[in-house]
């Protein structure tokens, strides 16, 4: 953050809180004309400060609200077969996050499904067929208590 200041600071928090301003309504609120945030922007995109932008949409509403999250243990653990299983997990679309951890599991996959049945032949059709995996501990969303999307600096 040495080359980020405070106004490139303030544009990053203003568009966390809705990514969909204008560039001319984001210097509007940063108090810089047009251009110089434009560039702002673009430069901070190609640094990486800015990964991508998108909607959070509602998994209730799209019947994907049942949430598990989801401690997995692979049977041994080296560079290849770590390598294979996340490959492996980026093509799994209930998976919407993978967490290498450390402590008990090897990694915490957070899992997006309708309801519980859905869940149950997620783990066996698709996590089931993973050769390398060594056990699963399945946590159940009871209550979303608080979700927030940025990050706070």
């Amino acid at each position: 953050m040495d080359t980020l200041d405070k106004t490139d600071l303030q544009i990053l928090r203003t568009l966390q809180e809705n990514a969909r301003l204008t560039t001319k309504e984001l210097a509007a609120r940063v108090s810089l004309s047009s251009t110089p945030v434009f560039e702002r922007l673009k430069r901070l995109e190609n640094q990486g400060y800015i990964k991508k932008y998108m909607a959070v949409l509602d998994a209730e509403k799209l019947n994907q609200g049942f949430v598990v999250f989801c401690k997995v243990k692979l049977r041994r653990m080296n560079r290849d077969i770590a390598l294979e299983f996340t490959r492996m997990v980026q093509d799994i679309p209930e998976v919407t996050e993978c967490y290498n951890t450390s402590g008990s599991c090897d990694y915490l996959l957070k899992i997006h499904a309708p309801d519980m049945k859905a869940y149950q032949e997620f783990l066996i059709n698709v996590l089931g067929r993973i050769d390398s995996l060594g056990s699963v501990e399945s946590t159940f969303v009871m209550d979303e208590v608080k979700h927030d999307y940025g990050i706070h600096f």
